[in-house]
Parts: C-alpha cells; structure tokens; sequence
C-alpha cells in the first residue's frame, strides 16, 4: 500500500524490494553465509553490540531452518510485492473515492474494498510460493547442505541427495519426483477449487 502512494523515490524503493528477487538463490545463499555466520557473521556481531547471546544460526539445529526460511522469504519478496503492486494500481479509484465520500475509515476500506479485490491476486501468489517453497534447494545447497544433521533437509535436497549423492539411488530419486509432483498439484487443484467455490476469479 506505501508504494503504491506518491512519496518520493518511491521508484528506488521499489527498486530496493525487487533487487532480491533478481539476484540468483546462490547469491542469496552465499550473501546469507556472511550474515548469519555463527563466528563471525554481521546478525551475531548486532546482538554482541547489544549486549545479548550469541546465537548459533546457521550451526544450531533448531534456528537453522528458521534462518534458511528467513532468507527465502526475503528474496520472494519482490516478486509478491511487485504482483500486489499491479492489482493495486489496477483497482477502479472510483470504488475508493466513493468510499471515502460515505465516510468511510481507511482500515474499513482497505477490509471491506481493497482485500477483496485482491482476493485473486492473494489465491495466485498462495500457489506460486507454496510450490517455490516445495522446490526449495538451492539455499540449502549454499548455505548448509541439509546440516545440521539432517534439520534443513528439503524434499528436493533430499531427492538429489538420494539420487545423485548418497548411493546413486535413480529409481528412489524418481519415486521422490513423482510424489512432489503430485502434492503439487493436489495444492494447486485444491487452491482452484476453493477459489470457484468462494467466486474468486483467480484462474
């Protein structure tokens, strides 16, 4: 909603949520090597200087997937944001203006006016990132290779894992696709339907 009004350099700010999402998942992963390091990361270094723990991060086997979900939330972002952007910009003024002309409140027109014309965009960016986030691999890969013990373990890690790594296991690889394939799908159809059944037009 702030980036949709006329503040200045709203362009660079746009710039400066998107940028993330062009960056390769590799860049990402490497960026967040740095950041979250348990030795000598920045995000340890901010909590010295306030005087609180150090953390273990990326090396702890209960915040490490936590760290990995924080980073892969922050590179999709753009993406989500720029898809609201859109829906956003392309809402009919009128429904606002008028609106406002009846006194309505700003919390009650962005409930009751702008949620529900952004009920579409919401059930395609729902699916979108549910399947990014089932195919996640790559920050894994860069940042700690399913470690510690197994904690940020993906399903495409582990399919890779199993079929190329640990035992040249194709068939068992392959079995592993075709299961992703089909919770996938399951998601989508389930998705689709119950954006029919509730008359929002998203596909």
């Amino acid at each position: 909603m702030a980036l949709n009004r006329p503040i200045r350099f709203v362009g660079f700010y746009r710039t400066c949520i998107f940028v993330p999402f062009v960056a390769s998942a590799v860049a990402t992963g490497i960026l967040g090597n740095y950041v979250f390091n348990p030795q000598f990361g920045v995000a340890n270094n901010i909590l010295r200087v306030l005087g609180l723990p150090a953390q273990g991060l990326l090396e702890s086997q209960q915040q490490a997937m936590i760290v990995i979900a924080v980073m892969a939330l922050w590179q999709q972002l753009g993406f989500t944001v720029v898809v609201y952007l859109a829906a956003l910009q392309d809402m009919p003024a009128d429904l606002v203006e008028a609106a406002r002309v009846d006194g309505a409140s700003a919390p009650r027109i962005f409930r009751h006016i702008v949620l529900p014309q952004l009920a579409p965009v919401t059930v395609f960016t729902t699916i979108w990132q549910t399947i990014t986030a089932l195919q996640l691999f790559d920050l894994v890969f860069v940042t700690t290779k399913g470690g510690p013990l197994g904690s940020t373990e993906t399903v495409v890690y582990y399919l890779w894992d199993q079929a190329f790594r640990g035992g040249l296991r194709f068939g068992y690889g392959s079995a592993v696709a075709y299961g992703l394939f089909a919770v996938t799908m399951l998601i989508t159809i389930g998705m689709v339907v119950y954006s029919r059944r509730a008359k929002v037009e998203a596909f």
